[in-house]
């Protein structure tokens, strides 16, 4: 009885803990924040809405940021490296088939450099491609099969997905974070 009553107490000091949280924010200082409002005005009076309506288009308009999701599909057919690198963050981050790959630099450094010399032939099938924009950031899902045909003669059939996360800023979107795996194609 006596363990019962203390995750009550527990449960209801939880309860009314997260109850205050937003007038704890709200007390809070965000000063340091001034600098960002006042160096970009929100002033859309000109344009016939208010700063929620202009948010929702603006989280509305994904196709930037699909655009460098198929450009990184189009440099990989390609076997482009320097397109590809253009396409990511300077300090980004690479995840394939469970390794961690460290930044897109190293990654193509040290995994996918390498292998695009012994590529002869990199093709993209049925690709998929849905993008969710959330502000200045927006994560993108893919799935897709692909063939790669290499300079030993093997072929190598896989389907594949992808997740990303890409950032907005003054030079346009970048992949902050890719994500990828793949297996051999499976009879459904």
């Amino acid at each position: 009885m006596r363990t019962r009553l203390s995750l009550s107490a527990v449960a209801m000091a939880l309860a009314l803990a997260a109850g205050a949280t937003p007038a704890v924010a709200q007390s809070m200082d965000h000063s340091a924040h001034s600098e960002h409002s006042e160096a970009m005005p929100m002033d859309h009076s000109g344009q016939d809405m208010n700063h929620a309506e202009h948010m929702a288009a603006m989280n509305d308009d994904v196709t930037g940021a699909e655009a460098v999701l198929t450009s990184y599909r189009d440099a990989l057919t390609a076997r482009d490296a320097e397109a590809m690198a253009a396409l990511f963050a300077e300090e980004s981050f690479v995840y394939e088939n469970g390794k961690a790959e460290g930044s897109f630099t190293h990654y193509m450094e040290h995994h996918l450099g390498p292998e695009l010399d012994a590529i002869t032939s990199f093709t993209f099938g049925e690709p998929t491609l849905a993008v969710t924009r959330m502000g200045h950031m927006a994560y993108g899902r893919e799935t897709y099969t692909y063939r790669i045909e290499l300079a030993d003669g093997r072929v190598i059939d896989r389907e594949g997905v992808a997740t990303s996360v890409l950032a907005h800023d003054a030079d346009g979107w970048k992949i902050v974070q890719y994500h990828s795996s793949s297996r051999a194609p499976r009879n459904n």
